[in-house]
């Protein structure tokens, strides 16, 4: 299997209503995309597959994710929903599945192995993890047959990951960033506002590409306009001392913070 390519994607937590989802998808990969992102918690896989469906794209064309929820990491559960997975997406495999947080039913050593069964049967091509400390990280790479693909995080200029971003360097996989755009606090963020009115980009133009050259994949969700506009981040070209002026920008909190979280543990 060659290495996972993954091009900015399309987010969909939080694109509950179904036809909006299916409506988003479908427009987000006419336009470019060729990546999209759902998961088991988002409760839309199914307008997703609709999406993915509706699409004049070819299947082969585009990287599809989702994430085994955690309450459904005990071995025979990840078997059983990773396919119900399949089913409401209409598709026979997926890129890319990933285990979405190591908390609830997750155990290392029963959990794992069960998603490198799953890519040995061709349901997934490749295997990602979510919400990982660097700690459990280096355990799943070593309980993994499989490479770890990809590790999907929270990741913005206010919250930036120097560590993951260094570990997936090293470990050659994909940091894939959720929330890019700080779940839109960067719109009220006066000193990344002036550093993107300097760049004469617009904020979430400037936060994506950003992310893309500190070789992190965003997922920004995004509906009407915005689909279009996010994408214009893969073709921005952004001066050093700007991306140097992100960089500097002090860092703040997690927005995703649940109390069970690996690192609150």
């Amino acid at each position: 299997m060659p290495p996972l390519e993954l091009p900015l994607g399309l987010g969909t937590s939080g694109l509950d209503d179904d036809a909006e989802c299916t409506a988003t998808v479908t427009a987000a990969l006419e336009a470019g995309y060729r990546h999209v992102d759902t998961a088991q918690m988002y409760a839309n896989e199914a307008a997703v597959g609709e999406g993915l469906a509706a699409a004049n794209v070819d299947r082969d064309d585009v990287v599809v994710a989702t994430k085994v929820h955690p309450e459904n990491l005990a071995p025979e559960d990840v078997r059983e929903t990773a396919r119900e997975s399949l089913d409401r997406l209409g598709l026979d495999r997926v890129d890319l599945l990933y285990v979405h947080w190591p908390t609830r039913a997750y155990d290392a050593e029963a959990t794992l192995p069960i998603f490198d069964e799953l890519r040995d049967a061709g349901l997934t091509d490749h295997v990602g993890v979510s919400n990982f400390t660097p700690e459990l990280l280096r355990e799943a790479r070593e309980t993994l047959d499989a490479p770890v693909a990809a590790h999907q995080v929270e990741c913005h200029p206010r919250f930036p990951q120097p560590e993951l971003r260094d570990l997936a360097a090293e470990f050659d996989h994909r940091l894939v960033g959720y929330s890019p755009l700080a779940r839109g606090d960067l719109f009220d963020d006066d000193e990344f506002l002036a550093i993107a009115e300097r760049a004469g980009r617009s904020p979430a133009v400037l936060a994506l590409a950003w992310a893309l050259a500190r070789d992190v994949t965003p997922i920004p969700k995004a509906t009407g306009d915005h689909v279009v506009e996010n994408l214009r981040a893969v073709d921005a070209e952004i001066d050093p001392s700007i991306l140097e002026s992100v960089d500097a920008l002090r860092p703040g909190d997690r927005r995703i913070d649940p109390d069970d979280a690996a690192w609150n543990r």
